[in-house]
Formats: C-alpha cells, structure tokens, sequence
C-alpha cells in the first residue's frame, strides 16, 4: 500500500542527511564483499542503481566509466559531492530504477545494492537491469533476502507491513527474483546478521 514511487521519493529525501551515518559504517564491509566478486577490467561501463549518496564508490576500481543513479534528488546531490572529493569522474542523474533512460545492452556491470528489497516491483527493476546489460554482462546484488526454500510465514508478513513502511521488505526471495529475470547465478554469500543480508553476483547469458 505504501510502498510506491512516490513515497520512496519522499521518505529518503527526509532520510539523505543522515543516510551515511547509518548506512556508512554498517554497510562497508558488505559492499567490499559484494564489490569483490566482480570480474572488473579496466574500462568497463558500470551503472550503479538506486546508488543513495554514492557509498559503494570507495570500493569500484578506477579506469571505469561510471554511471550513477538514485530516485530521490537529494541522494543524487550527496553522490555527486562525494564523487568529487573522492576525484572520481561519475555521471550522477536522478532516475527511476523502474524506468532506467538507457539504451539496450549498455553497460558491463549493474550494481543493485540495497534496492530490491525496497522498489515497489523489483521484477520490473531486474528486467531494467537485465535490458540495458550487455550479453554476458554482471549484476551485482547486496540486499536483505526471505530464505529461498523457505517462504514467510505468516507473522513475517504481518511484520513487513511496518518495516516496508518505513524502511524496507522482508519478505523478497533472492534466487527465485533473479532467476525470474533471466540471470545465471554464479555466486551467493552471507554477509551479515547471520544471512539475512546476502551478497550475490549474477550473470546475463552471453
């Protein structure tokens, strides 16, 4: 009910000030993780989406052309400051994750971290993702996954009625999200609070 576009836009334009300090510490060795599964060559075109105020950059190698986007304005700002103290040369634009102004098998990576679990349709969000990859291209997913033999039981649902709310969904199935979408699964690594947030890097047949 409340999770749309239009919401998200303005719960984390009320979020961008003090997003780092939450997300910053806690996150950074996820996203090293999930960053170092990627098969990176110097020169590669890499989009970030739903990027929030760029805090995967310190750990995206150099020698790339990078693209970056986020639905809400405020983080896209915060992205694009950061990219300049950190001397990356970054394109920043504001940007539905659902709609993404791309053309057709575009870039070499797609990093989706901390997303999937917080688009109103992350199936409409991987077939983006998978659209404007090139053949062979990689996705690289960090997010808070349901189990995938294991769907939520009844007062999971009941909980993530609040927590979609005001954060995120607790009930996405990574394997069965993925595979819907096209992607050959090649790695699946827990990263923290015990698998509930796992890191994954897919793949779009060649």
């Amino acid at each position: 009910m409340f999770n749309t576009t239009a919401w998200n836009r303005l719960r984390y334009t009320a979020y961008a000030p003090i997003y780092d300090a939450i997300a910053n510490r806690a996150f950074r060795r996820p996203r090293r993780v999930a960053l170092g599964q990627v098969d990176w060559e110097p020169g590669m075109r890499v989009l970030l989406v739903g990027a929030g105020t760029g805090l995967d950059l310190p750990f995206i190698p150099h020698e790339l052309e990078i693209h970056l986007t986020d639905l809400t304005p405020a983080m896209v700002k915060r992205a694009a400051e950061r990219a300049r103290r950190h001397q990356r040369d970054v394109t920043c634009q504001t940007m539905d994750a659902e709609a993404l102004a791309y053309p057709e098998a575009h870039f070499d990576v797609v990093v989706m971290h901390l997303i999937l679990a917080v688009m109103p349709d992350p199936r409409q969000g991987l077939a983006e993702a998978y659209r404007v990859l090139k053949p062979g291209g990689q996705l690289c997913v960090l997010d808070k996954f349901q189990p995938d033999a294991q769907p939520a039981g009844v007062a999971r649902r009941m909980l993530n009625g609040i927590t979609s709310l005001v954060a995120t969904d607790i009930t996405r199935q990574a394997h069965p999200l993925l595979s819907q979408a096209g992607f050959i699964i090649r790695h699946d690594e827990p990263v923290m609070m015990n698998g509930l947030f796992r890191a994954l890097l897919a793949a779009k047949p060649a």
